[in-house]
This record gives C-alpha cells, structure tokens and sequence, in this order.
C-alpha cells in the first residue's frame, strides 16, 4: 500500500506542476487531465470500498487492465509521456512501467496475506483503551452496561477489541442491540450492526 500511496502522490503533484506552469499549454492541460482522470478512478475505488480486501482486488484490477476509464486514462498520459521520448528510451520506460507494476502487485499480495497483523493490532488496542478506562475487555458485562448508558465509544472498543460475545443477555435476556434499540440510540445500533450483533 506503500507504493500505491507514492504513486498517487506523485500523481496529483504532476498535474498541479503542469496546470501552474503551463497552463495555455494544451499538451500538458491534456497530460494533467489524464493524471487527475487516473487518480480520480483510484480515489473513487477507495472511498467506494467497504473494506480493504475490496479495494485491494479493485486495485489489482485496475493494475491488471480491467477498469475500462482507468485504461482510457492510463493509455492517454502514456501516449503524452512518451510523444516526444526517443524510440529508444521507450521500451526502458515501458519495462520501468512493468517493474514498478510488478512491485505494487506484490506489495499488495504481501498485505492481503497479511491482514492479520493490522487486525490484532488494532484489537490491542482497543484492549489498553478499555483498560485505561477501568473496563475488562472480556467482561459481558461491562459491556452490555456500556450500551445501557449511551457509552458509543467503549461500544466501539469492545467491538474492536473482540474480548465479549457480542450476542450476549442481560438477567433479562435482552442482547445489546435490542438494549441500543429501546434506548434509541443510532449510533450504538450502527456499531452494532456494523458488527454482526443481533
């Protein structure tokens, strides 16, 4: 994710440089319009995805040719970049356009083999937060009693730190998210929802 991250960087920064120093220049107006078109696509795929994994495949087929705009985009500044490159020089270019393709397909395999890492990290946390709050992360309890009191954000802690059964009764068998619903409370249902409890 790393490099994708450099290379939308290095996207947006290039059209800004082509519209302030040329901007009656219809060659680069062209070539920035191309790269904004390209990260556009990749922002959209980004802010569209439900989750990572979803983004990671949406990206990869990106990479792999499949997204049709992308393509359109994609072929657009190439042919710009290399109008007035040596015919030489375009096949190095092209085989640097290979590896780095390479490169970010790798990366990007790397950490969908990985999810785990981020995942427990992030329950880790969760579990030192709950615990500086004078709550057990393990504790049914404490966390049917956090919903009880409208408490959004040790209900998102609790989610997170994957310590309590999030189906678990109170003495009167109501679960959490009918304990949210007869409180009313839109936010502890969403973080509820969200995460699978019934």
């Amino acid at each position: 994710m790393r490099a994708l991250r450099i290379l939308i960087s290095l996207l947006l920064l290039s059209p800004a440089a082509a519209f302030a120093g040329a901007a009656a220049d219809a060659d680069d107006a062209r070539l920035a319009a191309s790269m904004l078109g390209l990260v556009q696509q990749i922002v959209r795929l980004a802010a569209e995805s439900p989750d990572p994994q979803t983004m990671r495949k949406g990206i990869d087929g990106m990479l792999s040719g499949e997204n049709a705009d992308a393509n359109r985009f994609a072929a657009v500044l190439l042919g710009e970049i290399l109008r007035e490159v040596p015919s030489e020089h375009q096949a190095m270019i092209a085989a640097i356009g290979r590896d780095l393709l390479a490169v970010a397909r790798r990366d990007m395999a790397r950490a969908a083999a990985q999810p785990g890492a981020e995942f427990a990290e992030r329950a880790l946390q969760a579990r030192r937060d709950l615990h500086a709050m004078g709550l057990r992360y393990y504790d049914s309890g404490q966390f049917l009693d956090a919903v009880t009191r409208d408490d959004a954000l040790a209900v998102e802690l609790y989610v997170r730190a994957r310590g309590v059964n999030l189906q678990a009764r109170d003495a009167e068998g109501r679960s959490a998210l009918e304990l949210a619903r007869s409180r009313g409370n839109p936010q502890i249902i969403a973080i509820l929802s969200r995460a699978g409890a019934q």
